[in-house]
């Protein structure tokens, strides 16, 4: 068991956990569509949360190419990859922070 963190940047902008394996896929696969395939959602839901976070920060966290002899692509900025890694920082101490509070409610359910 472990926390499941979403932080709410006011009314119309968050960063989650299906963001964050989107942005993990895109490093692993190298391109948005690979990327959706792998994680079984539509290119157009990947698409949407790309430019939802690239709209959302100053600068871009992904970098697509379209078209050329390999069809295009898409990589993660090191801004992206900043934001990666910050992200699971908050995720590590969050969990860090309600680990005993997890297990007493792990104590707690019918197994």
């Amino acid at each position: 068991m472990k926390p499941s963190i979403r932080i709410l940047f006011g009314a119309a902008s968050s960063l989650g956990p299906g963001k964050i394996a989107l942005l993990e896929a895109i490093v692993r696969c190298g391109s948005i569509s690979a990327s959706a395939r792998e994680m079984g959602m539509s290119y157009r839901r990947a698409w949407l949360l790309v430019e939802a976070m690239n709209q959302a920060f100053k600068q871009p966290a992904v970098m697509a190419a379209t078209g050329g002899k390999r069809g295009g692509g898409a990589e993660v900025t090191p801004f992206g990859q900043d934001l990666l890694a910050r992200y699971r920082k908050i995720e590590a101490k969050a969990a860090a922070a309600v680990s005993r509070d997890l297990q007493a409610l792990n104590k707690l359910l019918i197994s």
